[in-house]
């Protein structure tokens, strides 16, 4: 597995991979979040996005979205916190520790360019990731817990890079 920058034209298969990762927590297809995930062109333009590929066949196995200051994909960094979002792995890619790969990638992107932190939103139901970023050794902060809809709850985790 190679963690390389996406390239163009492969944005219509990142936004179907980060769709089918978030799949089984939308509401079906007419969810509006599921055009907002599809959007990975815009994340392209506006944040760095990442792929994880297979080396044998160049496979799209996963897909993070890193957000740095002034990005408008920022949530809830602060100046001085580096922030992730939109961490996905195809469904029948799971279990391979690409999920792991790319936290550590973000992790290491954030600790070279001098942020003191690094913070993430997640579904509450998302546990497999919550195990990762566990292990991982980031904290639970539901200080920072917020709502981007009335209806959906995003839970926040932090960990401190110094």
């Amino acid at each position: 597995m190679h963690i390389r920058p996406a390239r163009l034209d492969e944005v219509a298969a990142v936004g179907d991979l980060t769709v089918a990762a978030y799949q089984e927590w939308l509401e079906g297809e007419r969810d509006p979040y599921a055009d907002h995930l599809r959007n990975a062109e815009a994340r392209l333009r506006e944040a760095e996005l990442l792929v994880a590929a297979d080396e044998d066949d160049r496979t799209l196995l996963g897909t993070v979205t890193i957000c740095t200051e002034g990005s408008a994909w920022r949530e809830i960094g602060l100046a001085d916190e580096g922030e992730f979002r939109m961490l996905a792995v195809s469904p029948e890619s799971r279990g391979r520790g690409i999920g792991r790969a790319l936290t550590e990638f973000c992790l290491d992107r954030f600790r070279e360019v001098g942020a003191s932190a690094i913070v993430l939103s997640t579904l509450p139901e998302m546990v497999a990731a919550h195990r990762i970023y566990e292990q991982l050794g980031f904290v639970r902060t539901p200080e920072r817990d917020w709502r981007p809809y009335p209806e959906t709850l995003l839970i926040t985790y932090r960990k401190d890079l110094a």
